[in-house]
C-alpha cells in the first residue's frame, strides 16, 4: 500500500449537487427550490417545530397543570429510620449534616416516616411529618420547631 494510491471506499463521498447550471443538469432555473415562498428564498428556510402556521400552538392551547413549589427544592426529605443511626440527643440541622444526611444545597430537612427506630432523641429545628412526630414521641422523644 502506497500514500499515492489510497483512496475512500465506494459511496463515501458524493459529488456536490452543481445547482443554476442550465437546463441539462436537472437543476437550472430555479435550483431545485420550486417557486416562490420562504423556502425558495435564501436564509428563510427554517421553520420552528412548534410553529404552526399562525395558528395558536398547542402548547399555549393547553393548559397549566399542577402547582410546583419553590420551597420543594430547598428541602431535603430524611427518613426516620436514618436517624437511628445518630449518636446525638438533640438533632438538628448542623447534625444532619454533619452526618450526611443532608446536601449541601438544601436550606431545610423534614423527617418523613419510614421503618422503625428506638432511640430516643429531641429534634430541633428541622420540620417532620405528622406520622413522623407520632413515632418520635411514642418512642418517648420530642420535637421541637
Amino acid at each position: 500500500m502506497q500514500l499515492n494510491t489510497l483512496k475512500p471506499a465506494d459511496g463515501a463521498r458524493t459529488e456536490p449537487r452543481r445547482v443554476g447550471r442550465g437546463i441539462g443538469s436537472g437543476l437550472g432555473k430555479t435550483c431545485g427550490r420550486g417557486h416562490k415562498g420562504s423556502f425558495a428564498r435564501s436564509g428563510k428556510g427554517k421553520i420552528k417545530a412548534k410553529f404552526e402556521g399562525g395558528q395558536m400552538p398547542l402548547i399555549k392551547r393547553l393548559p397549566k397543570v399542577g402547582f410546583r413549589s419553590k420551597l420543594k427544592k430547598d428541602t431535603a426529605e430524611v427518613l426516620s429510620y436514618e436517624l437511628d443511626k445518630l449518636e446525638a440527643g438533640t438533632i438538628d440541622f448542623a447534625a444532619l449534616r454533619a452526618a450526611k444526611l443532608v446536601p449541601s444545597t438544601a436550606k431545610r430537612a423534614k423527617v418523613v416516616l419510614k421503618g422503625e427506630f428506638s432511640k430516643k432523641f429531641v429534634l430541633k429545628g428541622v420540620l417532620a411529618t405528622a406520622g413522623a412526630k407520632a413515632a418520635i414521641e411514642a418512642a418517648g422523644g420530642s420535637v421541637e420547631e
